[in-house]
């Protein structure tokens, strides 16, 4: 038997999802502890039950997929329109020295997993997504490379599920490290904070999705309006440019509205909503995750489970020895720089979220960082998704494929 959902029974097992998930993490203090997604738990959940009702009672379901596109890519313009650059000075020097060595870690990723998947003889697209799309791109960026490896020329049908499995493990494995490789560093070498600030900084956008915002009826509707912008710009941008620069759309969104928010910056038009433009962004990512994981097929990923093992496990060793041995070393070799080494591991491997849980918890011990929580989410949250886009779609023109 075959139920189709149209589009609204689609959206409301969307919010199902969501909502489930959020009520079993509030029952697990793990699930609570290393910041797992609640699209991913209420996901995974609904896929199992999906994936058992298939193979024992026949029933299979089919969802609408129209939300889909438009959900990743309204996450992605919500990124760039909190990018602003005039920020980038409160990083100072430091924040260069860490995004070129965290671009160098996104090239590793990739070279480790595919130099694994060769010696294993399975497919250079697993060895690919257990690399930089999902250690240090997470879910939102594994799901949308998976959607483009599954399509001509690719083909790989099961990328969507090894991609969401990979990510799932590096949040897990990034927020198990950071702390670890922190109290390694601080110890060792009798660290001390050289801030001087003693209060804590305030939190928002991707930095703490789950933090209240107060939105305004009218305010939502200007945040709203700038997304729709960065969309459809973005959109025709990538089928206009598409012969000349192989780059996903959802790069073009990010970059549109990353000029979008500094142009409005520098001509005093309008300034942007960070907390709006964060909350839209954060419910669609949620919204698009939710369809991504309840959809996979885990059938798929019994056969793969071992190299994906072997991958993964190799990519944690990496991330830990690349933050003592480089991060740590190359960013002034003191408490600002073990904090920050215990932030890289966090998005590493994970996310930004994870890199600020990580960070919180060695500064709640120690003693803040000012620069850390600077520099980090600036990284994270905007630099690394455009540096990590160009760096795979270089990867994939290497001799593996």
């Amino acid at each position: 038997m075959v139920i189709n959902l149209n589009f609204y029974a689609t959206l409301v097992a969307l919010v199902g999802v969501l909502l489930l998930g959020r009520w079993v993490i509030s029952k697990s203090k793990f699930l609570q502890d290393y910041n797992i997604p609640d699209p991913v738990v209420g996901g995974i959940i609904i896929a199992i039950g999906i994936f058992c009702l298939s193979q024992y009672g026949e029933i299979k379901f089919n969802f609408n997929d129209s939300l889909k596109d438009p959900l990743m890519l309204a996450f992605y313009a919500s990124i760039g329109l909190s990018a602003d650059f005039a920020s980038l000075k409160k990083g100072g020097k430091i924040l260069f020295i860490f995004l070129i060595f965290v671009s160098l870690l996104l090239f590793l990723q990739n070279i480790v997993g595919l130099f694994i998947a060769k010696l294993m003889g399975v497919n250079p697209l697993i060895g690919l997504l257990g690399g930089s799309i999902t250690m240090s791109g997470g879910h939102g960026t594994g799901a949308t490379w998976a959607e483009i490896f599954k399509a001509n020329p690719y083909n790989f049908d099961a990328a969507l599920e090894v991609a969401l499995a990979c990510a799932t493990f590096g949040l897990i494995a990034g927020g198990l490290i950071g702390g670890p490789v922190a109290h390694y560093l601080v110890r060792k070498y009798h660290l001390q904070p050289t801030s001087d600030i003693n209060e804590e900084l305030s939190p928002h956008g991707f930095e703490k999705p789950e933090k209240e915002r107060l939105i305004t009826a009218a305010s939502f509707v200007q945040s709203l309006a700038l997304i729709a912008i960065a969309l459809l710009l973005g959109t025709l941008l990538s089928e206009y440019l598409k012969n000349y620069f192989s780059l996903p759309t959802f790069v073009w969104c990010l970059l549109v509205g990353a000029i979008l928010r500094n142009l409005l910056s520098l001509t005093k038009i309008h300034q942007v909503f960070d907390r709006e433009v964060s909350v839209i962004g954060n419910v669609s990512l949620s919204l698009f995750l939710a369809f991504a994981l309840m959809t996979i097929n885990l059938s798929q990923l019994i056969s793969l489970a071992l190299p994906m093992f072997v991958i993964l496990t190799a990519q944690v060793i990496l991330m830990a020895s690349f933050a003592i041995f480089v991060t740590f070393r190359f960013c002034g070799k003191d408490y600002d720089a073990a904090v920050l080494a215990a932030g890289h591991c966090g998005f590493g491997l994970g996310a930004t979220p994870t890199a600020m849980a990580n960070m919180q918890t060695i500064t709640q011990h120690y003693g803040i960082s000012h620069m850390a929580f600077i520099v980090v989410p600036l990284v994270g949250a905007f630099f690394i998704d455009i540096i990590n886009a160009i760096i795979i779609s270089i990867t994939l023109k290497l001799p593996f494929f």
